[in-house]
């Protein structure tokens, strides 16, 4: 029986035994048998799955600290933890053929990825700003390796090089703000630092330097604008079902950062960090979907989108409310699904050592294959915001909460820029439906695939007629 003292953390334990196992059975398994540790890393997901739900019939809605408060199990965390653990099968689901068509097929990205888990399962259920410290460490690296994955690509080490520097001086400048922080308040637990700064310590110095050192680390994990400069290079250099990876997993982490970190732990300096986040997410919606006109990679089109779709978040929390907040996470589950499947797409259309990652690769895909023409129309639409698909509910409510805020302007600059990043995501359905195909070749791959892509774009459509079910459940994940 697991003691109570451990048993909010038997998903974590569960995932890491599961990668140590993994490690060593897959130095055993040779290239032919290399399902095999695909087959494994599924049955990891299904595992800590499993942990996951055994805390929450143990503990319940309620939330339960341990480890002297520095780790927490509560509704978000399991939530959060769900989702990334789906997304991520599904990732390996888009992977596996695009891996072994461009000769990456080997184990390393299967124990890389879960490495990744790893940390954004700790970093969702950090309760003190140390263990979000470590889990995000432990999420950047594997993401540094993964980045570098292709050992022969020139771009994927030059992107590898660039993520990791910028990601140190990132990292450098979190861990710097914290040690401040815990130098005033003298705790890095994150209800004690709460309780201490609303005390009367808020107004100090070095409470505000720290701070300030802060956002810059959780903007640049965000990848908000002036911290964006790492992800359009990232998501061009790194191979298809990196970039997938990327895009996708780490959004979730990355709100959990928000939330934990900033929004709950230093809750009473709201009224100084509202209006950097609200200039934040107004630049990066401006950059973003400014710069993507002029994109003719569809990842870095997609990489500059991200930029837009962040900002979008970030506003939803410089409203210091909870409504904003809802629909910050709203938000965030709708990207993470409109992203995965929009890459999900591209790993289709590619071939055997060539990636479908330039514009001109799209041109004439409704000629090729009406079907997945279609799934990638209604992702296409839901980003751009237009009834009835999910990215309309998501813009709508962190419009919403915006206006409820008295947050006026925001939000019609949100209006702006949302009207002019629709122009790259409707260039895409020109050339679909508009342009003649480079190639008439029909798209070849496996049923597992076609089964999972075809699901995840139809959620696009599903979660935009009831959305009532997916408000409610961010709505308990946030108590």
């Amino acid at each position: 029986m697991l003691p109570l003292e451990y048993l909010p953390a038997l998903p974590e334990l569960i995932l890491a035994g599961c990668i140590c196992l993994l490690l060593l059975v897959d130095l055993f398994i040779s290239d032919k048998w290399r399902d095999l540790t695909y087959l494994l890393a599924i049955a990891t997901l299904l595992a800590t799955a499993f942990g996951v739900m055994t805390v929450m019939a143990s503990t319940g809605p309620g939330t339960l600290e341990v480890f002297a408060g520095s780790f927490v199990s509560d509704p978000l965390a399991s939530f959060l933890k769900s989702l990334s653990l789906i997304t991520l099968a599904v990732i390996f689901v888009y992977s596996r053929a695009y891996l072994r068509d461009q000769e990456y097929y080997k184990g390393e990205y299967y124990l890389l990825s879960l490495f990744a888990l790893l940390g954004i399962q700790v970093m969702v259920s950090a309760g003190s700003m140390l263990t979000m410290y470590l889990g995000l460490e432990m999420l950047s690296l594997a993401l540094y390796g993964l980045v570098a994955f292709d050992r022969d690509s020139p771009m994927a080490a030059e992107a590898a090089m660039k993520y990791f520097v910028l990601g140190a001086i990132a990292s450098g400048c979190l861990l710097y703000g914290i040690s401040v922080i815990y130098g005033v308040t003298g705790s890095v637990t994150l209800t004690e630092v709460s309780a201490s700064l609303a005390s009367g310590r808020g107004d100090d110095l070095a409470v505000l330097a720290g701070l300030a050192l802060i956002i810059v680390g959780v903007a640049f994990k965000f990848g908000g604008v002036p911290f964006h400069m790492w992800l359009p290079d990232v998501y061009a250099g790194a191979p298809m079902s990196v970039t997938l990876l990327i895009g996708t997993v780490p959004k979730l982490a990355a709100f959990a950062l928000m939330l934990r970190v900033v929004s709950d732990g230093l809750a009473p300096l709201a009224i100084h960090w509202e209006l950097v986040l609200a200039f934040v997410g107004v630049a990066s919606l401006a950059l973003g979907n400014v710069v993507a006109i002029a994109q003719t990679n569809v990842k870095r089109m997609l990489a500059y989108s991200t930029i837009g779709h962040v900002g979008f978040i970030l506003l939803g929390f410089s409203t210091a409310s909870r409504d904003g907040t809802e629909a910050a996470l709203f938000y965030t589950v709708v990207y993470v699904i409109m992203a995965a499947a929009a890459f999900g797409t591209l790993i289709l259309l590619g071939r055997r050592g060539d990636e479908a990652d330039q514009l001109d690769d799209l041109r004439g895909l409704n000629q090729r294959s009406p079907w997945f023409a279609a799934m990638l129309l209604l992702v296409m639409v839901s980003m751009i915001g237009i009834p009835p698909l999910a990215g309309f509910y998501a813009k709508w409510w962190v419009l919403a909460a915006l206006i409820d805020a008295g947050h006026i302007g925001l939000a019609l600059a949100a209006v702006v820029f949302s009207v002019v990043g629709a122009f790259y995501y409707l260039r895409v359905i020109k050339l679909m439906y508009f342009d003649g195909a480079q190639s008439n070749s029909a798209l070849r791959s496996g049923a597992d695939l076609r089964a999972v892509l075809s699901a995840n774009a139809l959620l696009v459509l599903g979660i935009g007629l009831f959305p009532d079910a997916l408000i409610e459940l961010c709505a308990r994940a946030l108590g």
